[in-house]
C-alpha cells in the first residue's frame, strides 16, 4: 500500500446486538408467571428474557437505562458496565464525561467484554479520558482481536502495516484484513482490495481487489466508491464501463466526497458517461472547491460556461443539498446585468471564469484522469 491509512472505528452499532446482554446478562425484572403464559410458551415457544436496561437504551430512554444498569454494573456485570460507559462517552441523557466512560470501559474490559476492550483502546489511542498511550492501545486491540472482535482485527492489521506498535508485517496485516473484510467490515474490504491490487503482503490480484472494493462501495463507503469508479473508468481488474463509473462518482459526490465531486464534474463538463451539463459541472466544482480541492484542468473545461449558468450553479451549490428556495433572488438580480444586453468590455466575465493559461483551442473533449 502506498501509505498506511491508520483509522479507528467508532462504535459500529450502539450495543445492537450485544451478545453479552442477550446471552449472559441477568434478567433485571420478570413478570409473574401465569397459566396463560405457560400455554403461550407451549404454542409459540419460550420467550427471550427481557433486558430492561438494554431495551430502554434502544428506545432512547438513557436515564432509565442508566438506572436499570447501575445495580447490575456494581455486581460486576460487564454488559451493564459497557452500557454505562457508552452513555457517558456519548453524553446520552447525561453530561459527557470521558474520564468516567474510560473507568467503566476499564471495568467491563477487566470482566471480559470485547467491545469495552476495543473502545478503551480507542480512548488510549486518541488520549480521550485517559493519557494518550498508543502502546497500551495496541495491547488492548490485540487482546480484543485475539478474542475474535472483528473491528479490533482491522485495527491490528493497520498497526502491522504501520509497524511501530506492532511488528511490521504486511503478510500478517493482509491475513487480519481479510478476516475483517470477509466479516463484511467495509473499511477492511476497501483496504484489503487495495492490498490485493498493489500486491502488499500477498500476490497481486487486481480482479479480486476490484471485487472487494466493490463490496465496500455497495456498503456506502465513499472512498471505496471513488476508487471503484476509477477502476471502472480505467478498466483495471474489471471491464471498462464509463457510465457505471459516472454513476459511482455521482453517488460518492452526493455523499460529500470532494474527489468524487471533482471527477464527476469533469465527466459532466465533457458529457462522458453522462449527458453534457456545464451548469451541473460548475455546481460540483464549487462544492469540491469548498473543501479545498482546486483543479485548473476542470477550470479549463468550464471556461466557456455562460455567466448566467455559472451564477445559477454557484447558487445551487450554496444551498446544496437542499434545492434553491423559491424566494431566492433571481439570476438577473445576482448578476445585476440586463438579460437582453450581451457582455462587452465593460461587463467582463466573472473572475472565477478567468484562466490566463487557457489555450486558444477549444477545451479537450476528455477529462484528465478523472
Amino acid at each position: 500500500m502506498s501509505k498506511p491509512r491508520f483509522r479507528h472505528l467508532a462504535l459500529l452499532t450502539l450495543l445492537l446486538p450485544l451478545p453479552a446482554v442477550a446471552q449472559d446478562a441477568a434478567v433485571i425484572a420478570a413478570p409473574q408467571e401465569n397459566p396463560g403464559e405457560r400455554i403461550s410458551d407451549q404454542v409459540f415457544g419460550p420467550r427471550v428474557p427481557t433486558d430492561l436496561a438494554f431495551g430502554a437504551f434502544q428506545r432512547g430512554y438513557f436515564l432509565t437505562a442508566l438506572e436499570f444498569a447501575l445495580p447490575r454494573a456494581e455486581q460486576g456485570d460487564a454488559a451493564a458496565q459497557t452500557l454505562i460507559a457508552e452513555i457517558y462517552a456519548k453524553g446520552l441523557g447525561v453530561a459527557q464525561n470521558d474520564q468516567r466512560a474510560a473507568s467503566w470501559y476499564q471495568l467491563a474490559s477487566n470482566n471480559g467484554n470485547m467491545l469495552a476492550t476495543f473502545e478503551l483502546a480507542l480512548l488510549y489511542q486518541e488520549g480521550v479520558g485517559v493519557p494518550k498511550n498508543r502502546a497500551r492501545a495496541a495491547d488492548l486491540f490485540s487482546k480484543a482481536a485475539e478474542a475474535g472482535y472483528i473491528p479490533a482485527k482491522y485495527n491490528m492489521a493497520l498497526l502491522h502495516i504501520e509497524g511501530v506498535y506492532a511488528s511490521p508485517s504486511l503478510a500478517t496485516a493482509a491475513a487480519l484484513m481479510k478476516e475483517a473484510a470477509d466479516a463484511e467490515l467495509p473499511e477492511a474490504q476497501y483496504d484489503y482490495g487495495t492490498m490485493l491490487i498493489e500486491g502488499a503482503g500477498l500476490p497481486p490480484d487486481p480482479e479480486a481487489g476490484a471485487r472487494y472494493i466493490e463490496r465496500a462501495a455497495i456498503q456506502n463507503l465513499p472512498a471505496a466508491q471513488v476508487d471503484y469508479a476509477t477502476l471502472l473508468y480505467m478498466g483495471k481488474g474489471i471491464d471498462k464501463d464509463v457510465e457505471a463509473a459516472a454513476s459511482w462518482y455521482a453517488r460518492a459526490a452526493e455523499a460529500g466526497n470532494a474527489v468524487a465531486q471533482n471527477r464527476y464534474a469533469k465527466l459532466l463538463a465533457v458529457g462522458e458517461g453522462v449527458p453534457l451539463d456545464l451548469e451541473g459541472a460548475a455546481m460540483w466544482r464549487a462544492l469540491s472547491r469548498r473543501q479545498g480541492l482546486n483543479d485548473p484542468s476542470l477550470d479549463r473545461l468550464l471556461i466557456s460556461i455562460p455567466p448566467q449558468d455559472l451564477a445559477r450553479a454557484e447558487e445551487r451549490a450554496r444551498f446544496w443539498p437542499s434545492p434553491v428556495p423559491s424566494d431566492a433572488p433571481t439570476i438577473e438580480t445576482i448578476l445585476e446585468i440586463p438579460t437582453t444586453t450581451a457582455p462587452d468590455s465593460e461587463n467582463p466575465a466573472p473572475a472565477s471564469e478567468a484562466d490566463p493559461e487557457a489555450p486558444d483551442a477549444p477545451p479537450s473533449s476528455e477529462p484528465q484522469n478523472p
